[in-house]
């Protein structure tokens, strides 16, 4: 029966950050892995360095490693959270076998490690106890493989992260002064452009900023929201979630970018309708990619998409080479692709509308000085995409 201190206990845990490991094992009793945040040095100073992991009971891996009585922990790098998800569970629909994820490569013991992993440890199993819900397995280390180079992936606040080094301050009152200065902005990598560059100059105009940005789609702004790894985010209203203070920011547009040769460019502003029949180079950032299905759907159209990609800039090449054309809903600044191609950029008329760009933060988070001066000027009249 769950309790209220159980419930705290497990809020406060998800505030301590642990690197995110996939425990792996093969031999006799079958081959198993799962991935798990519970894995802690022991001591270096036994016959052989003693580390602990434990594993849910139910998690098949459990059984295997009990039977096999050797598993490796594969300490992942910040860039293979899809490793750590696929070992959780999360792609069952498109992988018929979880290791296919990656590549392994077998240790002294058997067990598998992750290829291209930044940490892996073999070790024999010498002690195991059930606890709760949990086996706690005690490993002694037979072998030890370390990557050249990069950086853990970290899990804190039910959310993935990466450290960032921070240098110690020569004096406290230099450590209040970077405490002051100090600003964690996420933003979504295809709008934060036309906002983040003026704003954050008029704040470093102001006095000194430490700014840590943090790019990517809705999901993963969202997320370093919701973690306390960014204070403020910059992200479309639509599908954010409740517990959040929101600042409107843009309303969005729908706007058609075609090659300058298209036949259509030379129209005034487009329909809908206009639209059926071209194929589609589909800016894949969510929300905004459904927002765009939706709208022409809604106005009779099914999309015909013929490329997709997450970088605005791939999409306005492909355009740009003819290969179809893309309905955006934030008017792009240049008329030429990154190959220098020319393009034309037409309004697109339609009863849906996009949404609006917001700027949130947690409503129940503290925010710091620097974070408070931003809001202030986003607030301000002057014009934010000015």
């Amino acid at each position: 029966m769950p309790t209220p201190l159980r419930d705290q206990f497990l809020q406060a845990m998800s505030r301590a950050a642990q690197t995110v490991n996939v425990v792996t094992t093969d031999g006799p009793a079958g081959r198993a892995g799962v991935t798990v945040s519970a894995m802690a040095s022991v001591s270096a100073d036994t016959p052989r360095p003693t580390l602990l992991v434990c594993v849910h009971h139910q998690a098949s891996a459990a059984g295997s490693i009990l039977g096999n009585g050797h598993f490796v922990v594969n300490i992942l790098r910040d860039d293979q959270a899809y490793i750590a998800d696929a070992f959780a569970g999360r792609f069952k629909d498109q992988l018929a076998d979880k290791f296919d994820v990656t590549d392994w490569v077998a240790m002294g013991s058997g067990s598998p490690r992750v290829a291209e992993g930044l940490v892996a440890l073999d070790c024999r199993v010498t002690s195991s106890d059930r606890i709760g819900t949990h086996h706690v397995f005690m490993g002694a280390v037979q072998e030890v493989h370390l990557a050249p180079s990069g950086l853990p992936l970290i899990y804190a606040h039910r959310a993935y992260g990466s450290p960032r080094r921070i240098d110690t301050p020569a004096s406290l009152a230099d450590a209040r002064q970077g405490q002051e200065a100090r600003l964690s902005v996420a933003a979504l990598r295809s709008f934060g452009p036309y906002v983040l560059p003026g704003l954050v100059r008029r704040l470093a105009e102001a006095g000194p900023l430490d700014l840590t940005l943090v790019e990517g789609d809705q999901r993963r702004v969202e997320a370093a929201l919701r973690s306390g790894e960014a204070e403020l985010g910059l992200l479309h209203e639509a599908e954010l979630g409740p517990g959040y203070v929101t600042l409107p920011l843009a309303e969005l547009d729908p706007v058609v970018v075609l090659a300058a040769d298209h036949p259509l460019a030379r129209r005034g502003a487009l329909e809908v309708r206009d639209l059926a029949g071209q194929p589609l180079v589909l800016l894949a950032a969510p929300p905004a990619d459904a927002q765009v299905l939706h709208l022409l759907r809604a106005g009779g159209v099914e999309p015909k998409i013929a490329f997709r990609s997450s970088s605005f800039e791939m999409v306005r090449g492909l355009v740009g080479q003819g290969l179809g054309v893309a309905v955006l809903s934030m008017r792009p600044a240049t008329t030429m692709s990154c190959e220098g191609r020319p393009l034309a950029t037409l309004p697109l008329r339609s009863a849906e509308r996009p949404g609006r760009i917001v700027l949130a933060h947690r409503a129940d988070a503290r925010l710091g000085p620097a974070a408070e001066r931003f809001l202030a000027l986003a607030r301000s009249p002057e014009p934010i995409l000015a």
